[in-house]
């Protein structure tokens, strides 16, 4: 069983900050891209920023410049720092790990999410 736990979420003004964190938890053979994915209401969910096993990272464009992903292999974690926050930031946000389990196993697994909301 392999477990993605979010933390850091919650209630922030415009122009704010927020540290999102996630720790990856089980039978872990190898963890290769890890990356925060996001659902605003009435949307799909989509792309935020993702961070290979050797530290490159890759944004989705409305993000670039505002938000930094990285990750710490030995503690089994990624985190997101999110700066200058705007209201089309509220959201809930995903972990994602792609990772392996056996020489024979690798699958995509979700955290359970956590609101982030920017709000005055």
């Amino acid at each position: 069983q392999v477990q993605l736990v979010e933390s850091g979420g919650g209630l922030v003004q415009p122009g704010g900050s927020l540290r999102l964190s996630c720790a990856a938890s089980g039978n872990i053979f190898t963890i290769y891209t890890m990356g925060w994915y996001r659902r605003a209401p009435g949307k799909e969910r989509d792309l935020v920023a993702t961070i290979t096993s050797t530290g490159g990272t890759n944004y989705a464009d409305s993000v670039k410049g505002r938000f930094t992903i990285s990750r710490d292999n030995s503690k089994k974690t990624v985190s997101l720092q999110m700066n200058s926050l705007k209201p089309e930031d509220t959201a809930v946000y995903y972990c994602n790990g792609d990772i392996r389990t056996s020489p024979y196993a690798r699958r995509q697994y979700w955290g359970q999410g956590t609101q982030v909301t920017v709000s005055s």
